[in-house]
């Protein structure tokens, strides 16, 4: 992989080979889709009268038909994503798509609606073979540095891909008398120029190629659910976007009626309710990278989920107070100031909903076994179609039993906070998480170097100057994989920190002549999270520094090293002496708020990593040292 100095931001992924022309290939079969879906759908509700299809029930028929392949052979393509080269099976799905659109061409120039109702379920079929290879093409040629950029990209691009895709078939479509078959056309060009992008997408290699295909789409869903619960941050964090998936389909689903019958506006109005969710998506998706820094940064998601349900609450607030009106084109509608709070909390949701996934798919790619990450991709896609099949009978049992628009939004939100708040409860990381991001970019202004030498994988040992009660916080915000801590276990009786720490599976040490018992325990869960592969911190000098120097480096880590004999990183933080977290010279802390004030500048340097025989207490600290000399 190209090194991540050389991509100042996730445009740049754009002029690259590795990720522009799957970017565009995925664009592009997004956008067909949009356009051949929203065309038959315009087609059989304004243009054609099919009896035994009434214009009502045409846009849930298309939906379900599309759905379905989602839920019948998921599972299966999972499996192709792992077995076969991934470049392989995206060119031989835009080939499908290239036949598809094609016979969808014949369809809409003979007003055939059966045969254009069999391309819904094709086309659905082709979007379940893409999904998987999809998500799992990314870890294949982006680093961890890149992933959340690169899946922001995708995301944006995605309902970029939609908007435009349904923009494109409402204006082609009404085109007098040639309408329906200059869909046709534009549905065969756009695959045809999809299927060309797809010939410079770059080879990536099979991570399973002796997997033997189970072609039962029920035992092998089965199956694909159960490797997904084998890590249950990766499981919940799949619940964690079906659920996304739902909130975001109650919206979706209800913008035509809410725009007619709580906004008062016509058919254009609806399209721009759609527009301003699209961008909203986008732009938080675009935002992930930023925020994060360029890692994957799960803190994320607490911050998306309390702004999805936030918005979601006020939009209740912002609509229900509407006047009755006669219906309003887009002019009149613009020009009226109360619905630019409707738009702007429609904007705020989809954003925070663009916060909030990101960095959950990104999760899943880092986290996954590579061997078989197709796979719990594909176990996604079956959650997130019976999460979307959920939400729309949910939603139309209460709209029939007398529930509002605006009610049913309500709803939403209230329970998207309940289940956001059941996710943090059973999987922390998440909390913890976005507690380490406010405290790194809201009390403190965070810098930190060397992070590359944090090793993305792998067992290690993190040893660093221990200055204020805050500082393994703020490891977990440098570090991109989880950490577990060995600390005093006197902190663990401080208020609030206690059970922050708790939380985090802080590992709490005693020295051996007080409490023997306590100490060996603490060995033993320090070789086990190295058993595990995943990283462990540990502040030799025993304690919080007392006057701002580094202290001596105590010969526990040895004792670590002598059965584990893991790469160490030597750690240095920054300018946090004297801050409201650590001691001053009278040895109290946090006593005295803001006394260096907010966004006080500190630092994180990491060095190389040692390897394990030139590991010595005192080699370490002068290492330690020599970093928090280097300013």
């Amino acid at each position: 992989m190209t090194p991540h100095s050389e991509h100042p931001n996730q445009f740049a992924l754009l002029k690259q080979r590795r990720f522009a022309p799957f970017f565009w290939t995925q664009f592009l079969g997004a956008a067909n889709d949009n356009l051949f879906k929203f065309a038959f759908t315009v087609l059989v509700t304004y243009q054609l009268e099919v009896g035994w299809l009434p214009p009502a029930m045409a846009g849930l028929v298309i939906g379900a038909l599309f759905i379905l392949p989602f839920l019948l052979f998921s599972a299966t393509s999972g499996q192709l994503a792992d077995k076969h080269d991934k470049a392989t099976l995206i060119r031989f799905v835009k080939w499908l798509e290239v036949a598809i659109m094609v016979t969808a061409a014949i369809g809409f120039a003979t007003h055939q609606v059966t045969l254009l109702l069999g391309c819904v379920f094709l086309m659905g079929l082709h979007s379940t073979l893409f999904g998987p290879v999809k998500y799992a093409y990314l870890p294949q040629h982006l680093n961890e540095r890149e992933l959340t950029g690169g899946n922001g990209m995708v995301e944006m691009g995605t309902f970029v891909a939609i908007l435009l895709g349904n923009v494109a078939g409402g204006l082609l479509i009404a085109l007098p008398e040639v309408g329906a078959r200059v869909v046709g056309w534009a549905c065969i060009g756009v695959a045809l120029l999809g299927r060309a992008t797809a010939q410079f997408v770059p080879r990536s290699p099979s991570t399973d190629p002796h997997l033997r295909i189970n072609w039962n789409p029920v035992t092998e869903t089965l199956r694909n659910l159960k490797l997904a619960h084998g890590n249950i941050v990766v499981f919940r964090s799949l619940l964690g976007i079906s659920w996304m998936w739902f909130f975001g389909a109650v919206f979706l689903s209800q913008f035509p009626s809410f725009a007619k019958e709580v906004l008062h506006g016509d058919e254009h109005v609806a399209s721009l309710l759609l527009v301003v969710f699209s961008i909203g998506i986008g732009v938080g998706s675009l935002l992930c990278e930023v925020l994060s820094k360029r890692h994957v940064e799960i803190g994320l998601v607490p911050l998306g989920a309390i702004g999805m349900s936030v918005f979601a609450i006020d939009l209740y607030f912002a609509s229900r107070a509407l006047p009755p009106s006669a219906v309003m084109g887009l002019a009149a509608f613009v020009a009226q100031t109360a619905h630019w709070r409707v738009m702007m909390d429609l904007a705020l949701l989809s954003l925070f909903a663009g916060l909030y996934s990101v960095p959950m798919y990104a999760l899943i790619q880092l986290r996954a076994q590579p061997s078989h990450r197709a796979r719990i991709i594909a176990a996604n896609n079956i959650l997130n179609a019976l999460f979307m099949i959920a939400s729309s009978v949910i939603a139309g049992v209460m709209l029939k039993a007398g529930f509002t628009v605006p009610q049913v939004f309500l709803a939403t939100g209230i329970a998207n906070a309940l289940v956001a708040f059941y996710i943090f409860l059973v999987v922390p990381e998440y909390l913890l998480r976005f507690v380490a991001f406010i405290a790194s970019r809201c009390i403190y202004r965070f810098k930190v170097r060397g992070d590359e030498n944090i090793p993305a994988e792998g067992a290690a040992i993190l040893v660093c100057n221990h200055v204020s009660f805050i500082d393994a916080v703020l490891l977990m915000a440098a570090s991109p994989r989880p950490i577990r801590f060995i600390m005093d276990h006197k902190i663990f009786a401080v208020p609030v920190l206690g059970t922050f720490f708790r939380l985090g599976k802080a590992i709490p040490i005693a020295p051996q002549k007080d409490d023997p018992a306590t100490y060996e325990r603490a060995f033993a869960q320090a070789r086990q999270v190295l058993d595990d592969g995943d990283l462990l911190c540990i502040f030799p000098e025993g304690g919080i520094t007392k006057d701002g120097e580094l202290q001596p480096f105590k010969g526990g880590i040895m004792k670590i090293l002598e059965t584990h004999p893991v790469p160490v990183v030597p750690l240095a933080l920054q300018n946090l002496w004297g801050s409201f977290f650590s001691r001053v010279e009278r040895g109290t802390a946090m006593v005295k708020p803001f006394r260096r004030g907010l966004f006080s500048r500190v630092g994180l340097v990491a060095g190389e990593p040692v390897a394990a025989p030139q590991v010595s207490p005192e080699g370490l600290r002068e290492r330690v040292g020599a970093l928090l000399a280097a300013g």
